[in-house]
């Protein structure tokens, strides 16, 4: 099993320049960074790291006093326990030290745990093993890109947070006018073989062949790379991936292509959690609506190029 473990954040510390905001024991009234406790000391929150591109918004989040009033007794006393599977960015990817985790799962799990008033451990562990892990109580709840279906919902409950799904890689400037699959007859295309996909590519060739025009070229790679490859060097007009994916891949100023996603291909992703574990659920989905209404949310997802990811609400197993 591949499992890292990594506190984000300092420790309990007196100044703010080892990752955390400090506060003073037995203030009454908690600041910016910290949530103040029953004993009258201030709990210092964790800081994003700065290669969070969305560390500055993260770090300004203050705790809602009427939400971290509800929390679980355990979440307030040991922290919310966190487990991503990094390897999938802009989602979830390492800082530069690779051990950090960063990307928009690791972001938005620091945001609520802020929210909430609480502090937060992020584990990478292997996807596999995370609905068990959250079962048996070694986390509290996962946020790994994981899709809300009807049958991991027999195992955890979701809040969902994000609606994704494909997109198009295409030159910088889209000279080709691709806004759609509809735009993909008569012209070729790369994708990874054996995937979603390939799947997605062979239907709009069927779809351009049964309205009577010229099919899709479809050219196969064993990885991304190759495929994008092909959009770089004018062999295919486009690139069929994830769109966050494609997303980060446009991120890169140097890269020359642009995101485009394939509307009607989203579904929810969600934080799944132990669907006897009530009172963290109800906390989870409070904290996630407020960080929507508060525009924080918004901010986040931009910051990673993810907006077009957005939900308006915060839904328990929305996936159908």
């Amino acid at each position: 099993m591949n499992m890292r473990s990594t506190t984000i954040g300092a420790l309990l510390l007196a100044t703010t320049a080892c990752g955390a905001q400090s506060l003073d024991a037995g203030t009454a009234t908690a600041g910016p960074g910290g949530q103040e406790t029953p004993g009258g000391t201030t709990l210092i929150l964790d800081q994003a790291p700065a290669e969070d591109k969305a560390a500055t918004i993260i770090n300004a989040i203050t705790p809602d006093q009427n939400l971290a009033a509800k929390v679980p007794a355990e979440v307030k006393a040991d922290g919310l326990k966190v487990t991503t599977s990094v390897g999938y960015p802009p989602m979830e990817l390492f800082a530069g030290d690779r051990k950090t985790p960063i990307g928009l799962d690791p972001a938005l799990a620091r945001a609520i745990a802020r929210k909430l008033g609480v502090r937060v451990t992020i584990s990478d562990e292997d996807f596999n093993a995370q609905i068990p892990g959250v079962i048996t109580g070694r986390y509290d709840m996962i946020m790994s890109s994981m899709s809300d279906t009807p049958e991991r919902q027999a195992k955890v409950t979701f809040v969902d947070y994000v609606r994704a799904g494909a997109g198009m890689l295409v030159k910088a400037g889209n000279p080709e006018g691709i806004k759609g699959p509809g735009d993909l007859c008569g012209k070729t295309v790369s994708v990874v073989d054996n995937g979603t996909s390939l799947e997605l590519a062979d239907t709009y060739d069927s779809d351009c062949e049964k309205a009577g025009r010229t099919g899709v070229d479809i050219l196969k790679f064993p990885g991304d790379q190759e495929a994008l490859l092909q959009v770089k060097n004018g062999r295919a007009q486009a690139n069929i991936t994830d769109y966050v994916v494609a997303a980060y891949k446009a991120g890169d100023p140097k890269s020359g292509v642009e995101a485009l996603a394939i509307d009607g291909t989203e579904s929810p992703w969600g934080i799944g959690m132990n669907p006897k574990n009530e009172e963290l659920i109800a906390s989870v989905r409070s904290a996630l609506d407020a960080l929507i209404n508060s525009g924080e949310y918004g901010g986040i997802l931009k910051s990673w190029s993810l907006e077009k990811l957005a939900v308006r609400s915060a839904v328990v197993n929305g996936g159908k």
